[in-house]
């Protein structure tokens, strides 16, 4: 069996930053088993399965698998899935991209950036918020190589992942990270840090980033995450419009040397978008 695959590079224009997403199309005829071996082919953060969806309101379904197993959400798959299925010739029924995802339906949309366009995604509501309990800031502590009292605040932001994240007292100490990953164990951890002193309800300069990211996951194979569309979904819903302002950028994957760059507004309405660049760099057949 031969498939259309395309490799798409997510929150970055440049091929060769950002964080890049294998997607198969046409892959309703796959095992789980034909899906979690190519995942880990890949060895990629992620790879996605394009199939046709059970629920009316979808335009597509997808399936994501990280080297470690399936996840019911992902942030960046979401965004390169959208985009390899939109220049494969998929058309929404809407105005917005609707993707079928283990967490329900989530809506994408095209935001006119110059001479083209950017994919956002709604956050999906969070499925576990609120305190971090002193034993789990106290693992998250020692599994960075920090004292407790450096983090600045903590919170669960996950949206189906399980992130559980901390902010730090600024950028400088989230790039100077140098985790353990056997004391980190199967946390999900989101780490972040502000560039500056920021205005609530203000943007930063423009085009510069308000924070700088990391996502560490050790458990799903990747020991860290080059850059994160939940992560920061889950950072926006907590942060935004209050230690943050409501539209901002995040930067992640520095650590790496990827450069990504993510869009986070928080609407009104407490809605969150996160977008960012997406550009295909591989396209072809791919054989199971």
């Amino acid at each position: 069996m031969s498939l259309p695959f395309r490799q798409v590079n997510v929150f970055s224009s440049n091929p060769t930053g950002g964080n890049p997403v294998a997607v198969v199309h046409d892959a309703d005829g796959l095992t789980d088993d034909q899906m979690a071996a190519f995942a880990r082919w890949t060895n990629l953060s992620e790879t996605t399965f394009l199939l046709t969806p059970t629920d009316a309101g979808a335009d597509y379904r997808v399936r994501i698998w990280t080297p470690g197993g399936e996840l019911p959400f992902a942030g960046h798959p979401t965004l390169g899935t959208a985009h390899a299925w939109l220049e494969a010739g998929g058309a929404p029924a809407g105005t917005d991209v609707v993707q079928e995802c283990s967490v329900g339906l989530v809506r994408l949309r095209r935001e006119a950036v110059g001479d083209g366009h950017r994919l956002a995604f709604a956050a999906p509501p969070l499925i576990r918020s609120g305190a971090v309990d002193d034993a789990d800031v106290a693992q998250i502590a020692k599994s960075l190589r920090i004292d407790v009292s450096d983090v600045v605040r903590s919170a669960w932001v996950d949206n189906g992942p399980g992130w559980v994240a901390v902010q730090l007292q600024d950028a400088d100490a989230v790039l100077a990270l140098e985790p353990d990953f056997a004391v980190m164990g199967d946390l999900r951890l989101g780490v972040v840090g502000e560039y500056g002193i920021g205005v609530v309800g203000e943007e930063y300069a423009t085009g510069e980033p308000a924070v700088e990211v990391r996502a560490f996951v050790p458990s799903l194979g990747t020991g860290e995450d080059p850059v994160t569309g939940s992560l920061n979904a889950g950072l926006g819903q907590w942060l935004a419009g209050e230690v943050l302002p409501s539209s901002y950028i995040a930067s992640q994957g520095t650590a790496l040397g990827r450069e990504g760059r993510v869009h986070v507004d928080k609407l009104p309405d407490g809605e969150v978008w996160v977008g960012g660049d997406t550009l295909t760099t591989i396209v072809g057949q791919v054989g199971f």
